[in-house]
This record gives C-alpha cells, sequence and structure tokens, in this order.
C-alpha cells in the first residue's frame, strides 16, 4: 500500500519500522466493547492486519470505549492507512449488531512515535494497564480483551 498524501497534509509521516502508540475511541464515547461479541469482532480485524503483514501488533488493550495499540509498521503502509483500515472492516462487521447506519468510531485517531530512548516495554505496560487505573477490573488477568508480544 502507497503512503496516501493525507498523512502529509497533517504533518504525520510514517515510516515502516517505526513503532506507534495508537489511540481511538467510539463515537460519543459509547461502551460498546462491554459487549464481549463486539469486542471480539475488532480484535479479530487486528489481529487480521497482523496476518496480512501490515503490522506488528506489540501490546493493546480495547477498552469499553476506546482502543490503546502500540504498534510496529511493516512495509509502505502509512499509519492513517492501517487505523482507516482497522476502522473500516470492524465498522462494517460491528454494524450487525446496531440499528440503523450509526458511525462506531470517532474521526480521526491519536498517534505517537515512540522516539529511540524510550523504553517499549514501560509503554507496553502503561497501555496494559489501562483497565486497572479505570476501576474496571482489580488483576489485569481478570481483564479479558488485551494484549501484549511479550506473553
Amino acid at each position: 500500500m502507497e503512503m496516501p498524501s493525507d498523512d502529509r497534509l497533517k504533518g504525520r509521516a510514517s515510516r515502516a519500522g517505526q513503532i506507534y502508540h495508537i489511540t481511538t475511541t467510539t463515537k460519543g464515547r459509547a461502551p460498546l466493547f462491554r459487549n464481549f461479541a463486539m469486542a471480539r469482532l475488532v480484535i479479530a480485524e487486528m489481529r487480521r492486519l497482523q496476518e496480512q503483514n501490515l503490522l506488528h501488533s506489540i501490546a493493546w488493550v480495547l477498552m469499553p470505549e476506546h482502543l490503546h495499540w502500540l504498534l510496529q509498521l511493516n512495509g509502505p503502509v502509512a499509519i492513517s492507512t492501517a487505523v482507516k483500515v482497522l476502522k473500516g472492516r470492524s465498522s462494517r462487521q460491528l454494524g450487525h449488531f446496531l440499528p440503523g447506519s450509526q458511525p462506531i468510531w470517532q474521526k480521526g485517531f491519536h498517534d505517537h512515535a515512540l522516539r529511540r530512548e524510550e523504553d517499549i516495554r514501560k509503554v507496553a505496560r502503561y497501555i496494559v494497564a489501562n483497565p486497572l487505573r479505570a476501576g474496571l477490573v482489580e488483576q489485569i488477568g481478570d481483564y479479558p480483551f488485551w494484549d501484549a508480544h511479550w506473553l
């Protein structure tokens, strides 16, 4: 996939091999992913992107209304393209659960390209600990929607 021009227009540059922390939310912060089946559909689409060798998931957590995802880009795919594909595919799948054609995801996303000196494991631990900080569980093992490369 070629890097779309919208990355450059927004000041967003994508590089193969770069590690990014992505955060994206549901439209209106609706807690759609309290529904187990809906959460599993999003996770399946994240894994599909990795299986297609577009990216490598390092760590992620799918919260009831948002996603934190630490990933590394493979090849020429742009970060905006990877997120757009995830949102598009998951929206089509999730549309079967929701009446009408309401949007699933908020427009846009926040990304942070990790600098070489940043501790990837520290960022991954921060991401995975989100359910603890939100008070959803007392132990991360009790939260079903997360993964980390090291496990």
